[in-house]
């Protein structure tokens, strides 16, 4: 089969199903139990999945194990063996999704782009779309490939930022910090679901909920992404996500991409460091 190049950051699954038998294909199952409810498709009733895909668990394994915050990247060297044990080459084109929808997989597109790796799209309605097309599906992904792959990492600058870069950022009219948490919790009228964090945000912080921007599981059309993005920011800012443990946050990157931002960056450690109250970083309900 001819091998295929990835045409954006978000492809549907007719695309997918079109070019399953790619040679250069690689499609990686993201997914990660919610940690607060988004719909129908909080949990899997049945063990499924795209046929061949490959499991990328960044929710345990790929992860910085050296911290207690969670999800946070892990090294380049890591990621490349990693990766090379899913068979990926530095010529593949990967295609993340997820079971609910479009909320982890975003994630994992993120990681592959901050590596150097742009050849990724997420997978626009995820394994409900799938699914629901009738296209095939198998039992349980694979978490090792066959074939050893050649992947390399090479990380790309200023794709995740720390606590002080973002404590700068927050008085720079030239950056906007975007929380994708919910508005309660944005605003510290809900709980936090991690234990042993404030309530509230950042000040100066804007809120562009991540669950605002999908509709069943599929992120809205870019033109009303447009629409959602301009309220809150503007094209010539740099903007930088954070949520509560930088997962839900490249979602909001993922949407911003495909409304015409380009300076886009996460915090990787997200509220689960920012919220804490040892952390000393400001924090208000305004």
């Amino acid at each position: 089969m001819p091998t295929i190049q990835i045409p954006s950051s978000l492809v549907t699954v007719q695309w997918l199903a079109e070019n399953l038998h790619a040679e250069n294909l690689v499609i990686l199952d993201a997914s990660m139990k919610p940690v607060t409810p988004v719909g129908a498709n909080d949990s899997q009733e049945e063990p499924a999945c795209i046929q061949g895909a490959l499991r990328f668990d960044f929710d345990n394994h790929l992860r910085d194990k050296s911290t207690d915050l969670p999800h946070m990247m892990p090294s380049a060297d890591f990621f490349t063996e990693e990766m090379q044990k899913l068979g990926i080459n530095k010529d593949s084109a990967i295609v993340v999704y997820d079971y609910v929808g479009v909320y982890s997989s975003p994630r994992a597109w993120w990681m592959f782009r901050a590596m150097g790796h742009d050849q990724v799209a997420v997978l626009d309605g995820g394994l409900p779309a799938w699914k629901k097309a009738g296209y095939p599906c198998g039992t349980e992904a694979a978490t090792i490939a066959p074939t050893r792959g050649d992947f390399i990492s090479h990380p790309k600058p200023g794709m995740f930022v720390d606590s002080t870069y973002v404590l700068t950022a927050l008085s720079d009219p030239a950056f906007s910090v975007v929380d994708a948490r919910s508005e309660g919790r944005f605003k510290g009228q809900e709980p936090e679901p991690r234990a042993g964090l404030r309530g509230g945000h950042m000040p100066n912080a804007v809120n562009i909920p991540f669950a605002d921007l999908v509709v069943d599981g599929l992120l809205l059309p870019p033109e009303s992404l447009k629409s959602i993005f301009a309220k809150q920011v503007n094209k010539d800012q740099q903007l930088i996500f954070s949520c509560g443990s930088g997962v839900t946050a490249c979602v909001d990157a993922l949407a911003a991409e495909l409304a015409g931002y380009s300076k886009l960056t996460i915090y990787d450690g997200s509220w689960s460091e920012w919220g804490l109250e040892s952390s000393g970083l400001p924090v208000t309900k305004e």
